[in-house]
């Protein structure tokens, strides 16, 4: 996405719109406790062990994707836990302020989970991290809708111990499940075009370049409305020229 945004290859602006579809790993966790067990020890017992692990980290480079991914460690004894809330959170901030805050916010709680290990459902913890991300998040853009409120921390924490978007997420989970949709990542683009996670960067560049030579896109996000996501949200989009080179320039 990057790549296709800063090298276009007609005068057509191409800007990206990245609705996050919820998805549980582990969707048995208790909504009720911070956290359940260190990843390290999930995923040992998934794979049946230590040396089952160790292939299957092997098998699929998970280091390396990581990497490409601008993680370069993961903390392998993050705290899993519960992912409702942070879920909820993620799509009630995108309707608010707009994907590209709630796309901000995701990349943070990517650093706060991934490679600081703290748990998506210590609610306390996520909501003095979200209420920082939004703020700096707004601060940057100022051609956002800011007509809403700021959210503060004690609001935020208010909103996760609520159930506000709940039905949204569990619909959701219903579609992937009628999709078959078993596991991530997975990319829909155009609504149609169903991308394996373990597909490399030249896969998407083909796909979006094939976008940009035609100059329109057809089709729309299958789960906007599933997600109670509204037109106007999706036409502002995620990512656009202009956002990376102000990313670039802070």
């Amino acid at each position: 996405m990057r790549h296709v945004l800063s090298n276009p290859i007609s005068d057509i602006q191409m800007e990206f719109a990245v609705l996050r579809v919820p998805f549980f790993l582990e969707p048995h966790y208790d909504e009720s406790k911070p956290f359940i067990e260190s990843n390290r020890d999930r995923l040992i017992k998934k794979w049946g062990g230590k040396k089952g692990w160790e292939q299957q980290k092997n098998r699929h480079d998970l280091k390396g994707r990581g990497e490409a991914a601008g993680i370069p460690h993961f903390n392998l004894d993050r705290l899993a836990s519960n992912s409702m809330a942070s879920h909820r959170l993620i799509q009630h901030v995108g309707k608010r302020y707009g994907l590209d805050i709630s796309e901000a916010l995701y990349d943070r709680l990517n650093v706060y989970y991934f490679v600081e290990g703290h748990a998506l459902n210590d609610k306390p913890r996520l909501a003095n991290v979200a209420a920082e991300s939004i703020s700096q998040s707004l601060a940057k853009n100022n051609n956002n809708n800011t007509s809403q409120a700021l959210m503060s921390e004690k609001e935020i924490l208010e909103f996760l111990n609520g159930n506000e978007g709940r039905l949204e997420i569990e619909n959701a989970l219903r579609a992937l499940n009628q999709l078959g949709v078993h596991g991530i990542p997975k990319f829909i683009v155009e609504g149609s075009t169903v991308v394996d996670g373990a597909a490399g960067p030249d896969t998407f560049v083909r796909i979006f370049r094939e976008i940009e030579r035609r100059g329109k896109v057809e089709g729309t996000a299958i789960f906007k409305d599933i997600l109670g996501v509204d037109e106007e949200t999706l036409s502002r989009g995620s990512y656009s020229r202009e956002s990376l080179l102000m990313e670039d320039a802070s």
